[in-house]
């Protein structure tokens, strides 16, 4: 099995990345975990409370269970991972099972700052982009996908994502194998790293 971290900044082309890898294996031979489905179960935490947390930090993660999740990936065995409802804060009741694969993709914007993952990753990715380029795609992404206003936007990224980002993630990016600037748009830098994920697959060395 092959563990394909991928970490990068919010709005910074992530999902793309992670899309055209899974385009270009067999769909039965990739697993994604992203790291948004196991944020903290705080579903006892009073709502209004929920919306003002700090979400963009490793505390906010339950590591320990994604880990667990993965070593029972290696070790050939199915997990039921946890699903997570952005607009109300808290982790759902639904569960998704995922079968061991050839490639799992563990994603998410802190994923390469936590030494036990990065541990298990065979190719660790980030992936870069221009600030304000990030700021216009998750201004789009949370008015549409998460019902916020651009003001609660723009306040939240100011107050939050923009020192979070600058604290915690830019700096795992020195952990990386390899850096994709310009986002999910390098097309160059992604075929790269979709050609090296296929070479290192048993059915390549056949």
């Amino acid at each position: 099995m092959l563990v394909i971290g991928i970490a990068g900044g919010t709005g910074s082309g992530k999902s793309t990345v992670v899309r055209k890898i899974i385009e270009s294996l067999p769909k039965e031979e990739v697993a994604v975990i992203p790291q948004d489905s196991y944020y903290n179960d705080n579903h006892d935490i009073p709502l209004e409370v929920r919306q003002k947390m700090n979400y963009d930090e490793p505390a906010a993660i339950e590591w320990s269970l994604l880990a667990s999740h993965l070593k029972s990936l290696r070790e050939g065995q199915a997990i039921d991972m946890p699903t997570y409802d952005f607009l109300t804060c808290a982790r759902m009741k639904e569960t998704v099972h995922v079968e061991p694969r050839e490639v799992v993709v563990v994603e998410g914007i802190l994923m390469l700052t936590q030494p036990e993952l990065r541990d298990m990753m065979d190719v660790k990715v980030f992936v870069d982009a221009d600030p304000d380029e990030r700021l216009i795609r998750v201004i789009h992404r949370d008015c549409v996908e998460r019902g916020r206003t651009p003001k609660m936007v723009i306040d939240r990224y100011q107050d939050v994502l923009k020192p979070m980002h600058e604290l915690h993630i830019e700096p795992s990016k020195r952990y990386a194998d390899l850096i994709v600037p310009q986002g999910g748009h390098n097309r160059v830098a992604i075929k790269l790293l979709t050609d090296y994920i296929r070479s290192l697959l048993p059915s390549s060395r056949k």
